[in-house]
């Protein structure tokens, strides 16, 4: 993985899962059930981790949710899901973090936003209950600001005060600003109130990408504390997942960010779980992390009017992703590897050197044959009808000799 520089940050333990301090970018998602439904909400959280969130936030809206939660880790514990649970709470958690001792005990974290806390001379003492909670079962907080709720107040201050001056910022300036200052003065309050560094996260989710770069990098120089990025609504379907790319790529290649989540829009009906993909395929893209072997294909052209190495490619990834669950463990290592499916004499020898294992399929008018490449070496050519399936034997042999000190074969989904 990249050795890039990273902004240090404090070291920060939620549960099982540690953040900050130089730690690997951890991946976190929401659920979007209703919380006191335990069963809809339990089957998600497995959903979810199983696509590989290792922090997962549900709602804690009422007093059925606040109760729900302890049935709700207690039965993921029975199920053998150790992933963290984290409360999201707004303009009532002071009360039913107080009034459900057992909810707050179990939580892994809580997530506070200033800017829903409480209004006038009710915000400090409301914020100070959530803080004193958290230090009373020595839980961290991630205090969240976001720009669609921020803080009246402070902002008609900062606007007041900006109106004065002979050369003005604009209003999206003073907005950057306001959502800095939020999520600063509230962490130093928070510390004075008893909570420690080691157990603050900071986020301010703007949803305009430009917005977002500048408060992060602004955040970044002024604090140490670990940073969650976000864009929030980010939007549906390919403007949420281009948008977010888009943000957190330029932070996470300055090395600014220890938490990242994709706030998609799904579909109606689809799954939940295409959040946690989009955050695993942009941590593996900048080389921060890897999650799957990675299929590199070409995208096709006049020489490959076939549409069998786009088939083949498809097949190649479907398989690996199918297989991943029970290589993690046995094949330490294997979620880094190249598999290059490639169209065409062209690029296609070349690519299929550079990559761990990599086949060449033959493009329009060329020979009927595929040659295998591994490690940079040609192994062999394959023929016939049953590449796909030949190949693919080829990998996993691969694997199973490059990945672990025994020669056993995994099982074809």
């Amino acid at each position: 993985m990249s050795t890039q520089q990273r902004h240090i940050t404090s070291a920060v333990h939620i549960g099982s899962v540690k953040l900050g301090n130089g730690s690997q970018i951890v991946v976190q998602s929401m659920t979007n059930t209703d919380t006191a439904d335990v069963g809809d909400t339990v089957d998600q959280i497995m959903q979810l981790s199983d696509a590989g969130s290792e922090l997962v936030r549900v709602t804690v809206n009422n007093e059925e949710a606040a109760r729900a939660i302890p049935l709700i880790v207690n039965r993921l514990f029975q199920a053998g899901y150790d992933v963290p649970v984290i409360g999201d709470f707004h303009f009532n958690g002071h009360k039913l973090l107080n009034q459900i001792p057992e909810c707050a005990e179990i939580l892994a974290k809580y997530r506070i936003n200033p800017g829903n806390v409480g209004r006038g001379k009710k915000r400090d003492s409301q914020f100070s209950e959530m803080i004193e909670t958290a230090c009373k079962f020595n839980k961290p907080v991630r205090i969240g600001v976001n720009w669609g709720s921020l803080d009246q107040q402070l902002l008609a201050g900062m606007l007041t005060q900006n109106a004065n001056l002979t050369d003005p910022l604009s209003l999206a300036q003073i907005n950057r600003q306001a959502v800095i200052e939020s999520a600063l003065s509230s962490a130093r309050f928070a510390e004075e109130i008893g909570l420690t560094k080691d157990k603050i996260v900071i986020s301010c989710k703007m949803s305009r990408v430009i917005d977002l770069i500048q408060v992060y990098q602004s955040l970044a120089q002024q604090s140490s504390y670990a940073l969650h990025l976000g864009l929030t609504e980010a939007g549906m379907g390919d403007k949420g997942v281009i948008s977010s790319t888009a943000a957190l790529s330029v932070l996470l290649s300055q090395g600014i960010g220890d938490t990242i989540r994709i706030s998609l829009t799904p579909e109606p009906g689809a799954s939940r779980t295409r959040e946690v993909k989009v955050a695993q395929s942009i941590l593996q893209a900048l080389e921060l992390r890897a999650f799957t072997p990675t299929v590199i294909a070409c995208p096709g052209c006049g020489r490959t009017t076939s549409e069998y190495f786009q088939v083949l490619a498809k097949q190649i990834q479907q398989q690996l992703d199918c297989l991943m669950p029970s290589w993690k463990n046995k094949y330490p290592g294997v979620e880094s590897m190249n598999v290059a499916v490639m169209g065409c004499v062209v690029n296609g020898p070349g690519e299929s050197k550079q990559a761990n294992i990599g086949i060449s399929l033959p493009g329009t008018g060329e020979q009927p044959v595929a040659p295998v490449y591994q490690d940079g070496r040609k192994t062999v050519t394959l023929k016939g009808e049953n590449i796909a399936e030949e190949f693919m034997e080829l990998v996993k042999i691969y694997v199973s000799k490059h990945y672990t000190k025994g020669s056993s074969r995994s099982t074809l989904c």
